[in-house]
């Protein structure tokens, strides 16, 4: 199969109408059709069942559907870290970093200052995410090297090194009662009446059903939490940035947090090296495993 062939079957899925999908590609609707029967009679398999007016996916058309998207985001990951590595042998580009937003300052500060110190160092491009970005910004080729968090990020098929595990904290309002607690349990912040945990945007960019607000960045969040309309559940080195109006209760049962830098394991990039081995060496003792 040809990329492009991938790419008109991928419109007609998404878009199950022929004649939408051909002014996606730029095309009439002829040779799409073509194309498609084409594709259809080479793989032996129906693709679609077509009437005068629908156009559905059958179980193949369904696996190859999630097949091709993922055929073609490795191909525009392919492309893309191919440009940059021929613009880093011409000394044209640094190494991009993805870390969620928010996350810890400290590391991140001493991290950079301790790459920039080798010899060999380049210039370190930084994308600050949502949550869940980082790894689809490593996968796609967007990225060179990322700070993930599992169990909230998958690293299935890259190579890490892990810096640290930690514990969850529930942030509050100041002055809430939960907050001269020593600890508290999750169920007791699930439940929490009036301060629901937040919704965060899917990778499709639409919202999960819930009571809780609908939010798109850390510092939207915490102006919601000082004003008393939500609460979240963080990593514990999210007490370090807490603002005036907001206080941390350790969450006692809450699923703790491994640190990783993550990088694509078929990357042989200098920079992508020396920032691992900057970034093992300078984990903070306080986030160590076990500590």
């Amino acid at each position: 199969m040809e990329t492009r062939e991938l790419r008109y079957f991928v419109a007609v899925a998404e878009e199950l109408h022929f004649g939408r999908a051909a002014q996606r590609l730029g095309l009439t609707q002829p040779p799409l059709s073509r194309a498609i029967h084409q594709l259809e009679r080479r793989l032996g398999a129906v693709l679609l069942e077509r009437t005068s007016r629908t156009v559905t996916l059958t179980e193949a058309g369904s696996v190859l559907l999630r097949e091709a998207r993922a055929a073609l985001d490795a191909v525009e990951a392919a492309e893309r870290r191919t440009r940059r590595a021929a613009l880093a042998a011409a000394g044209h580009v640094g190494v991009v970093l993805a870390m969620k937003a928010g996350a810890s300052g400290e590391l991140l500060a001493k991290l950079l200052d301790a790459y920039a110190a080798e010899p060999d160092a380049v210039t370190v491009d930084l994308l600050l995410c949502g949550p869940a970005e980082s790894e689809r910004l490593l996968r796609d080729g967007r990225a060179d090297v990322a700070l993930l968090h599992r169990p909230f990020e998958s690293t299935a098929g890259l190579d890490i090194e892990e810096l640290g595990t930690e514990g969850q904290v529930v942030i509050l309002p100041a002055g809430h009662p939960l907050t001269v607690r020593k600890q508290v349990r999750l169920a007791e912040v699930t439940e929490l009446p009036g301060l629901p945990l937040p919704r965060w945007p899917g990778r499709d960019g639409t919202y999960p059903d819930g009571p809780g607000p609908q939010v798109r960045n850390p510092a939207q969040l915490l102006q919601l939490i000082a004003l008393g309309r939500a609460c979240c559940i963080a990593p514990e080195w999210a007490r370090d940035q807490l603002l005036d109006g907001l206080a941390a209760v350790p969450v006692l049962d809450a699923p703790t947090i491994t640190t990783v830098i993550a990088w694509p394991p078929h990357s042989r990039s200098r920079a992508v090296a020396g920032l691992v081995q900057a970034a093992t060496r300078l984990w903070p003792p306080r986030f160590a495993s076990g500590g």
